[in-house]
């Protein structure tokens, strides 16, 4: 069975190298969780360190742990960064979901022209923290270390989720910038990656990404109307920085489910190796 994981802002112990679960995390440990004491527990500060040890204690709604010296993780690369279209409903959760798990290092809301979702104001806002709430979830259940963010690409980026001008100026700085576009002739899975630096991928609505947004984007090739049947999107990198489109495959994927399955073939021509 697998050692549970819980979240702690700092991994600071006691002089008897005790460490305090309490809150949302001692409830969940103790309450939902019921552990016992002895068993063994991993808490992580999410940001690349983590301790393991017995439980000591179990209270009401708090659980103390004995943990041992905090043990460092380096930071993954690429940092893989994943801009997805907000989808409708319980999709949203099961895309956040997925790209934790696989292992996205963060995750941008992105309002583009088809998104079904209104995103304004205090619903952007709830919006953002329901989003955060499933990474933190979906980090702990996948053991990371080094928790995915959910937040907008530019500190002073107006509103909470990121509006297509946003998403081009992140696109524009990254070492590779890819937008997933089902007619784009070059496959994901044949585009050079970086060993270290920034990788960027774009996912689009359940309705597609039209031409006039992937000219927006600064895809080269796309214009404000769509390409000829036998005139594909071009798809390459200009020294400028500009974005190129791939695809994944022969069949379209749900905007749910793309970021994912994106994210795997990129990890696996970096990472995962």
């Amino acid at each position: 069975m697998s050692v549970p994981v819980f979240w702690r802002e700092s991994l600071d112990a006691s002089d008897d190298g005790g460490l305090v679960l309490d809150g949302g995390e001692g409830h969940h440990a103790a309450v939902v969780r019921r552990l016992a004491v002895g068993e063994q527990v991993r808490v992580t500060d999410g940001r690349g360190s983590y301790v393991e040890g017995p439980v000591a204690t179990v209270g009401k709604g708090a659980v103390s742990v004995s943990v041992g010296a905090p043990v460092s993780v380096p930071a993954p690369t690429p940092r893989l960064t994943v801009v997805q279209a907000v989808p409708k409903g319980d999709r949203a959760e099961l895309a956040v979901q997925a790209l934790v798990e696989v292992g996205v290092d963060r995750i941008v809301p992105w309002a583009s022209e088809r998104s079904q979702v209104r995103v304004a104001g205090e619903r952007g806002e709830r919006l953002l923290g329901k989003w955060r709430a499933w990474a933190l979830e979906a980090g702990k259940q996948a053991r990371r270390s080094w928790f995915c963010e959910v937040a907008p690409p530019l500190v002073d980026c107006p509103g909470v989720v990121a509006s297509t001008a946003a998403v081009a100026t992140l696109l524009a700085s990254a070492h590779v910038g890819l937008v997933l576009h089902e007619d784009a002739p070059l496959a994901l899975g044949a585009v050079p990656l970086p060993e270290r630096g920034d990788v960027v991928l774009v996912i689009g609505p359940e309705g597609g990404i039209g031409a006039a947004e992937l000219a927006a984007l600064g895809v080269p090739g796309a214009s404000v109307r769509p390409p000829p049947p036998q005139s594909p999107i071009r798809a390459f990198r200009t020294p400028q920085g500009a974005p190129s489109a791939a695809r994944l495959g022969d069949t379209v994927l749900r905007t749910s489910t793309a970021g994912a399955v994106a994210a795997g073939v990129v990890l696996a021509a970096t990472r995962w190796r």
